[in-house]
């Protein structure tokens, strides 16, 4: 029987909120020119990882709809295996919190959790940059999760400037629908040319999702949403997904506005973050490097 070992805690993946989103043009390779701000919120999918001796990369609880070899956890660890030469293996459990297809980032963010967790726990050695490099082989947004500070972004998503922002409450509502981001981007009546802006325009409050008229005129759902938010707050569309969001300067206005909502739609309170919790439980990791067959971390 193979031992699989592992720290008690799970390692967080937190969603993220894009507070906006330009598009300001398309690449010959077929991706966007984007400029976004990331912020984090504290609602969070759990990763578990064990450790394996003998160098397999299990999923044993299935994710309904995600295959286990395109599961993004699988891929990443993988990656990560073969990128630094590593002879262990891992067992990851993901404990979803955060919908699919809603635009928070919870796939991205958990590939982040797997490929800074099992660093750690391999022994793997290398640093936040080195993997941000890697998980944007992964998806654009992996990197902003792995870094974990809220951000000024260009480029597909990955030129990162941390950013001091306000920590609000918001209130994030889940429409029960998922929103195909490829179908978003390949809509032609998306925007693609906006002018860029600066971190000062967002400052003083300029600042929209391009990718709303598309999402509000495909999803009813989330146009009925946003319109119902909009009654109560600064509504607002997370990346291409089905989630959106408001934000309040106190957690009890928060609250009651979660409380009157419809109730076919989910509905969550959650603070928001500049640094992401990934980054603490990283700093409490303290357990040693396996040593297995008398290789430091399984390194040849």
């Amino acid at each position: 029987m193979t031992t699989v070992r592992g720290g008690a805690a799970p390692w967080p993946a937190p969603a993220k909120l894009n507070l906006m989103l330009r598009i300001l043009g398309r690449r010959v390779d077929g991706y966007h020119r984007l400029q976004t701000v990331f912020q984090f919120i504290d609602r969070c999918d759990l990763v578990h990882l064990g450790v394996r001796p003998d160098g397999r990369i299990e999923r044993p609880s299935a994710l309904p709809g995600v295959p286990c070899e395109s599961d993004l956890t699988v891929r990443a660890a993988r990656l990560l295996q073969d990128h630094s030469g590593c002879r262990l293996g891992a067992e990851i459990r993901i404990e979803k919190r955060l919908p699919m297809g809603g635009g928070l980032g919870g796939g991205s963010s958990d590939a982040a959790t797997t490929l800074v967790g099992l660093n750690a726990l391999w022994g793997t050695g290398l640093d936040l940059p080195a993997l941000a490099t890697l998980g944007l082989r992964l998806g654009a947004d992996v990197p902003v999760f792995v870094r974990g500070l809220a951000a000024w972004a260009e480029g597909i998503g990955e030129e990162l400037v941390p950013m001091d922002l306000p920590q609000p409450w918001y209130l994030v509502l889940t429409p029960l629908v998922a929103v195909s981001t490829a179908a978003v981007f390949a809509d032609p009546g998306l925007t693609r040319d906006s002018a860029p802006m600066t971190m000062r325009d967002f400052a003083l409050g300029a600042g929209t999702n391009d990718c709303l008229d598309v999402v509000r005129r495909r999803y009813p759902q989330v146009a009925e949403a946003l319109d119902w938010l909009a009654a109560r707050g600064d509504a607002r569309l997370t990346g291409t997904g089905s989630c959106v969001f408001a934000a309040f300067a106190d957690q009890a206005t928060a609250v009651a506005v979660r409380d009157a909502a419809p109730g076919e739609w989910g509905a969550f309170v959650a603070r928001g973050l500049n640094r992401s919790p990934l980054l603490d439980r990283l700093a409490a990791e303290d357990a040693p490097p396996y040593q297995v067959l008398g290789h430091r971390a399984g390194l040849g």
